[in-house]
């Protein structure tokens, strides 16, 4: 079987050496190594000597010369957004110190539905509301949790 043995970042991918691509939740893209199937019908071997914690647009190198483009899959989630910013920080210091894996813009903080985190943040004041989009969490200051 083919298989995926190395990972290019994406500002070092060459789209014209890209020939296929793969779609991913975030679980996947923190797996090491998992049987896969790229959107095109290729079935190959993720094959990594650690997790590499893929973000979308990385690419990963078959042992074959081949280039496979990963995109983040569109997940359910939770936005979670807040009237004011003050408030907005307080909620992601309560989602951190539950060492939740979140995605922070400008106006909102992304999570994976939780019911529990769904009533904390509206005892905290905030909203949240199920949304379907790629979840890009923050890789942290140790580079987040990467699953076997």
């Amino acid at each position: 079987m083919t298989r995926a043995v190395s990972v290019i970042r994406r500002p070092a991918v060459k789209p014209a050496l890209v020939t296929d691509r793969i779609t991913l939740d975030h679980e996947a893209r923190g797996r090491r190594r998992l049987a896969m199937t790229t959107d095109g019908g290729l079935d190959f071997l993720l094959d990594l000597a650690r997790p590499a914690n893929l973000l979308d647009g990385d690419a990963l190198a078959l042992d074959d010369g081949r280039v496979v483009e990963v995109r983040a899959a569109e997940e359910e989630l939770i936005e979670i957004t807040a009237s004011t910013p003050l408030r907005l920080a307080k909620i992601a210091w309560h989602l951190g110190n539950r060492h939740t894996p979140a995605e922070v813009t400008a106006e909102a903080i992304y999570v994976a539905p939780d019911h529990v985190l769904v009533e904390m943040v509206r005892g905290l004041g905030g909203a949240a509301n199920p949304v379907k989009r790629p979840f890009r969490p923050e890789q942290g200051a140790y580079h987040g949790h990467a699953h076997e």
